[in-house]
This record gives structure tokens, sequence and C-alpha cells, in this order.
């Protein structure tokens, strides 16, 4: 027997009554869950921020275990990830500005423009001060400042620059490494280089393309399978690597080759695509080698990749770090290698991960 027309509708809206009940429900508890862990999250930075304060000492560094002017620029970026800017009324703001004059001081930088020497954190300190340099560009406070930062800036831009030139084997060419005459590469240092040049680019800062056009030309060189004629990887599913011409991907290495890869504005590489997918299947463990340092880079290069895959790398990192914090706002790492570096570099990196969705910084965005 048919039913009649309003009966059949009124039929049907009651059959999917519970249905409509039940995603109604999933997504209202789905949303709690998420709002809640924001404020988690949100609780942790302000605890991460206040701890970073705690650790400036009487000439301006914000260190604990050396390398002070890399470990002051992190804590500067970290500070700044979360919304605080030098010229702010707060403890926050007068530590970043003091942590500024410290690096703008005497001996900081060399006559070369290298940042490296002075604390003995190389081109890894000089890529990490160069970055926080040209992000803070502008936040200065004052006139004189603000051509100071410039100034540091395009000098130490410079040096990047001509380092990369330095006659190097093919293999290398394109790449950075310890020094900035040396003459091999590897992806760990020239992240942080691609940062600082993405970065003082946004500034309106002269980068040659030749320049980044090079660096590309290594990274695809770093990628762990071998590329067609087309620019294809013979296997899409793939990572990258700590030196060229290697078939070992790593987290940490993957996570920095695909944001590297987008800082020189290859979003849609097929390289990217992999290293993503690569990532969906190896995502961040807390037993990892250098984690803060693999989640630091992941947190960002998935966040650029939009959607559900920027959604389930927020939770991935969020997990990863939430029940790790101490209790005086500090993170510490689950290595001997990091936890060396000092609890400022762990809390520093855990902040940058955490803050990537608010956008506080420009690197953070597309």
């Amino acid at each position: 027997m048919s039913i009649p027309p309003l009966r059949r509708l009124l039929h049907r809206r009651q059959c999917l009554l519970p249905i409509l009940l039940a995603a109604w429900l999933l997504h209202s508890l789905t949303a709690r869950s998420q709002d809640s862990n924001q404020v988690e999250v949100d609780k942790a930075l302000r605890k991460g921020a206040s701890y970073l304060v705690t650790q400036q000492q009487k000439n301006g560094s914000i260190v604990d275990r050396g390398h002070e002017n890399a470990m002051t620029s992190l804590a500067i970026m970290a500070l700044a990830s979360v919304g605080h800017q030098p010229t702010d009324p707060t403890p926050e703001g007068a530590v970043m500005k003091k942590g500024l004059q410290f690096i703008l001081g005497p001996n900081r930088q060399d006559k070369a423009g290298y940042f490296g020497a002075s604390d003995g954190s190389r081109m890894y300190g000089h890529g990490i001060v160069t970055l926080m340099l040209t992000e803070m560009l502008g936040m200065g406070g004052d006139d004189s400042t603000d051509d100071s930062l410039h100034d540091a800036c395009q000098r130490a831009i410079d040096l990047i620059i001509r380092s990369q030139r330095i006659k190097k084997p093919g293999y290398a060419k394109g790449g950075w490494r310890y020094t900035p005459d040396a003459a091999d590469s590897d992806l760990s240092v020239s992240v942080w280089q691609l940062m600082a040049l993405r970065s003082a680019k946004n500034d309106g800062l002269d980068v040659p393309s030749s320049t980044i056009d090079d660096a590309v030309s290594y990274l695809v060189r770093s990628f762990t399978s071998p590329i067609d004629a087309n620019g294809n990887p013979r296997n899409a599913k793939n990572g990258f690597s700590y030196e060229a011409n290697n078939d070992n991907p790593t987290f940490t290495m993957t996570a920095a080759g695909l944001l590297a890869m987008q800082v020189c504005g290859q979003y849609d590489s097929p390289l990217v695509v992999g290293a993503t997918e690569w990532l969906k299947d190896h995502p961040p463990i807390w037993s990892e080698r250098f984690i803060l340092y693999g989640i630091y880079y992941y947190a960002q290069g998935m966040h650029q990749r939009g959607g559900p895959i920027a959604e389930r790398a927020a939770e991935l990192v969020a997990s990863n770090l939430l029940g790790k914090q101490q209790a005086d706002g500090s993170w510490n790492s689950s290595g001997g290698e990091e936890q060396n570096a000092g609890k400022v570099y762990c809390t520093a990196m855990a902040i940058l991960s955490l803050s990537v969705k608010h956008h506080y910084l420009p690197i953070y965005q597309r």
C-alpha cells in the first residue's frame, strides 16, 4: 500500500530525524572538543611565553645554554608568534625590546654581516637571527632602532647570498652548510637561510631570483626519489634527506623539505604533494630524534597545505606537545641532542609550533 504524499513527507522526515540529530550532536561535540583543545593550546602558549621572560640575562640575551644570538632570536620570534611586540608596555614587550638591543649591539654581527661567529652558532644561528630581524622589521619602536634593524638585515641577507655562490660540487650547489665559505651543503642549514630570504623578500629587500632558483634545484636533489625529465618523482610518495642524492627520508628532513619548497613558492610541486603524503604515513612521534626541530617544520609546512591536512597536523602537534610542558612553562626534548641545546631552545620551538595558526609572524602566511 502506497503512502499518501503528505504522510510520505512526514514519514521521510521522521526517518531522517535521528540521522540529522546524530550529525548535529557529532558536529557539536567535535566543535566543543576543538574549542577545548584550543583553550589548552592558548594556556600552554601563555605559560611558555612567561617562562621565556624569566630567562632574560642582564645583557639582554635570552639564553640558558649558550649560542646567545640564536637562542635570543628564537625566543623573540616565539614571543612575537603569540602576539607580543617590542613596543608593548608589558613584561613580554620589554624582554623583546631588550633582546633586540642585544642582537643589534656591538660585536654580535661582524664586519662581513655574519651573526654566527660571535656565539658559535655558525650558519644555523645566522639564518635564525636573520629570519628574526626580517620578521621584526618596522617593529623596533623608533626610527633609530628600525634603521639599525634594516641595516643589519641587509648585510645578513647579502652574506647568505654570497655564501650560496661559493664554488661547490654539482650535488651541493644551491645550498648552504655550517660556515659562509663551506664547499658543501645540507638541508637542515639551508632551510633557515631560505626562510630568512623569503621573509626578506616579503619586506621588500633585494633577493635575486637566481638565488631561489638555485635553492630549488638543491631541494629537488634532496628529494629521495629520482626525478624524471618532467620534474615528477619516480616514487610519488616520498620524502627529503639531510644531504642531496640520498635515498633515506626522515621525518625531520621531510618536514624541512616540505616547508623549504613552499618558502620558495613551489606550492604545487609534485614533491610538495609527495612529501605531504609521506608525512601523513609518518606523523610526529615524541621519541623521534630532534623531535622539536622536526615538529617546528612540520607545523609550518602542513599548515601551508591548508584544509583538513592543516587541521589534522595541528591536532598531532598539540597531542605531542601539550602533555610535555613542565610546571614552570618550559619544554624539554625527548633526545639528548636537543636537551643539550637548553630549555630556551626547546620552549621557543614548541611555542613556534603551537602558534602557527595565529598568523602573527609573517613567515607563517602563504
